[in-house]
């Protein structure tokens, strides 16, 4: 099983063909992007397998408009198998991806000119889906001393424009699983305003053993409010195939947020082959998923232990995701010069911690990438460290 994710199992060849938005098809020769978040290894081969029968079959019809029932009802069953949730197939709305899932749960209950609460820092669609709609967002800060995003602030943030609040957990950049009382303590507030609750959780299947993730879905004050959104590119690599869903908790909410994603028409809706293969993903492929984060936990601890050996850099351990965000503020340089250097002088591609990708919080910061080879990464790490022992030597 192991096998899985050694080194020989990361096509090289065909990721610098397929692999885009920021990783081996849009960086130069030479260049090793730990950038986006996008594993380097083939899927499951029940998947493959999957895609290929249907393929086969050489019948590429209108699917139906609310999705196959089929997907809705194989992911209703890992929810609540996985993670004891009690989810109503009914309600699941298969959806273009976990992103565009955000933007039609924004159309759905933002107007010009509302507002809604998000975390500063956060995945830089929490913002954009807000402004598409015509809305404005406010940004409740994360507290490096307590680790904790300060949640007393929230009822200060609170206008009669808000109408919700966005919670990414897993965290993406922070790697970090909110705590049942943080949960419960936002549940509250958001009942207490009347506010909609975007709860992103496509990351919450990479969570490693040390911390249990704990979901609004087990809070059963907010199981009202919460309209969840999944996906499929995170723990099983399917980001190409565009394929997600939206867990709505009412059958009103369910037809606004459908209305929202234009399904009812031929304009929305998402590919029937990738239904097929999420449902697969879903039913054959956990063991999967198990092994890839047993590779990933290896991979943090390699990472985090040699970023903290690096001059200038520190680095906290994620209890979930396969991302790292370092502190990178005793370098001396500002994230978007230290992205430059290091892509000039050690052919190596991160994400910088800016305002672009994840707020004004996120500054001082990069964001590293491992779900890759231990090859690889040890190889990015090598010419980081490289990199900066040269920077610090004046070099």
């Amino acid at each position: 099983m192991t096998d899985l994710f050694a080194d020989h199992q990361v096509p090289l060849d065909l990721l610098a063909k397929r692999a885009f938005n920021f990783r081996w098809a849009e960086t130069e020769p030479g260049v090793i992007p730990l950038t986006a978040a996008d594993p380097d290894f083939p899927v499951a081969r029940e998947i493959r397998d999957a895609i290929s029968d249907y393929a086969q079959s050489g019948l590429f019809s209108y699917g139906p408009h609310l999705g196959l029932k089929d997907f809705r009802l194989a992911l209703a069953e890992a929810m609540g198998q996985r993670r004891g949730y009690d989810l109503n197939p009914d309600w699941i709305l298969p959806i273009d991806s976990a992103a565009s899932g955000m933007y039609a749960i924004a159309r759905a209950y933002l107007r010009p000119g509302d507002e809604m609460i998000i975390f500063d820092p956060v995945d830089f669609l929490f913002e954009q889906s807000a402004l598409a709609a015509g809305a404005t967002v406010k940004r409740c800060p994360f507290d490096e001393a307590s680790g904790r995003f300060r949640l007393d602030r929230l009822d200060g943030m609170v206008s009669d424009r808000t109408r919700l609040i966005g919670v990414c957990n897993p965290h993406n950049p922070l790697g970090r699983l909110m705590r049942q009382d943080e949960l419960a303590e936002i549940a509250a507030f958001a009942e207490r305003h009347d506010l909609w609750i975007m709860n992103d959780e496509i990351w919450s299947d990479i969570v490693f053993p040390e911390q249990d993730f704990v979901s609004f879905h087990h809070q059963p004050l907010s199981s009202d409010r919460v309209i969840t959104v999944y996906g499929f590119s995170k723990a099983f690599g399917l980001a190409g195939l565009r394929i997600g869903a939206v867990m709505a908790p009412s059958q009103e909410s369910f037809d606004a947020i459908t209305a929202a994603a234009h399904v009812m028409t031929t304009a929305g809706g998402v590919a029937t082959l990738s239904q097929v293969a999420a449902t697969t993903a879903l039913r054959d492929c956990w063991y999967w998923v198990d092994a890839f984060t047993d590779h990933l936990r290896a991979q943090r601890d390699l990472a985090v232990a040699r970023l903290n050996a690096m001059p200038g850099v520190s680095c906290t351990v994620p209890e979930a995701t396969y991302l790292l965000f370092p502190d990178i503020r005793a370098t001396g340089m500002a994230a978007e010069a230290l992205v430059d250097h290091l892509h000039r002088e050690a052919r190596l591609a991160v994400v910088p911690g800016n305002a672009r990708f994840f707020g004004p919080g996120a500054e001082g910061h990069i964001r590293i990438c491992f779900a890759t080879s231990r090859a690889i990464l040890s190889e990015g790490l090598d010419r980081m460290e490289k990199a900066l022992i040269a920077l610090r030597q004046g070099r």
